[in-house]
């Protein structure tokens, strides 16, 4: 419990942190640490991945939240666009597959190998086409849907004037958001499902969650994301920002991030248990691993996305 409290504590300092800098030095430290964040994550997907049969490029996947982060934070400052930048990111995706292939080719004799090693009752091409696919998987599950949290960053720098215009608030709103509601979701849903029981949500997943504390997740998710709004709109800095923002509307994103949040940890609970573990590592005393702290982000950051992007800007 006490390594719990203190990783806890660890973890809320760092963020904290990283929106000091924002505001005050620079918006790219947040970017190095999502990059961080994913790649730790990435490296414990590669091994969910091999414990359920799916051979994987474990460099590629563990590497490449780095090289998205330079594709993303290049495009964003050169002016492409989150457009052309999200379809370059794509690109790296592709060519990173092709990459594991071809590697493969490169590399028969290892191949060969691992396949006489892993009791492989396949050809050379299928096991070596199956590993690029599985490397596919791995990058996008968890790097680039939870590195969706760096158009977040800079959704002041779209090049939209009227959206440019907020100085960095509105990005700094956006990001507040999508990180508290899987916090607040995650936090009273174990509550609610504590007080009040009931029926299970998914026992064939996780036993813990019930029907009860899911929707009690949600809905004090809108309420204190409702009164965070208020305290927010009360500070001049970030008023004028918010001013574009209904409440009705943001309340509406917050509903449906805090469903996908919980989406996002029920698959990955289910990842675990076809791999037949409890945690996805160690990195993080008293929590587990990487993967376990964000599952509910990596499916929440492309859906802010695009759901701020709809309400704000089309």
């Amino acid at each position: 419990m006490k390594a719990r409290l203190l990783t806890s504590l660890g973890i809320v300092l760092s963020i904290v942190l990283m929106f000091v800098l924002k505001v005050y030095v620079s918006p790219y430290f947040f970017d190095v640490f999502f990059a961080v964040v994913a790649g730790f994550a990435a490296f414990e997907m590669t091994k969910l991945l091999s414990r359920t049969g799916r051979v994987n490029n474990s460099i590629l996947i563990s590497a490449f939240s780095g090289v998205m982060m330079l594709a993303t934070v290049l495009g964003i400052y050169f002016g492409l666009g989150f457009g052309w930048t999200i379809l370059i990111d794509l690109g790296l995706i592709l060519a990173s597959g092709i990459i594991a292939y071809l590697w493969s080719l490169c590399t028969k004799s290892r191949v060969l190998k691992e396949m006489r090693l892993r009791g492989v009752q396949t050809t050379f091409n299928k096991f070596s086409f199956k590993k690029a696919l599985n490397t596919l998987l791995g990058l996008i599950y968890p790097t680039f849907l939870f590195l969706c949290m760096l158009f977040l960053n800079h959704f002041d720098e779209i090049g939209v004037e009227s959206i440019a215009n907020y100085g960095g608030a509105l990005s700094l709103v956006i990001l507040i958001f999508a990180f508290l509601i899987p916090m607040f979701t995650d936090s009273f849903a174990m509550l609610c499902g504590m007080l009040f029981g009931g029926k299970k949500l998914a026992p064939k997943i996780s036993p813990n969650k019930t029907i009860s504390g899911s929707v009690g997740g949600t809905v004090f998710c809108i309420l204190l994301s409702a009164c965070v709004y208020l305290i927010l709109g009360a500070i001049d800095y970030f008023a004028v920002a918010l001013n574009t923002l209904e409440i009705w509307k943001l309340l509406l994103i917050v509903a449906a991030g805090s469903v996908i949040a919980q989406c996002g940890d029920l698959f990955e609970s289910h990842l675990k248990r076809k791999a037949g573990v409890k945690d996805t590592g160690k990195v993080l005393p008293g929590h587990g691993g990487m993967l376990d702290r964000i599952d509910s982000y990596i499916f929440v950051s492309p859906m802010l996305f695009f759901a701020f992007y709809l309400v704000l800007i089309i």
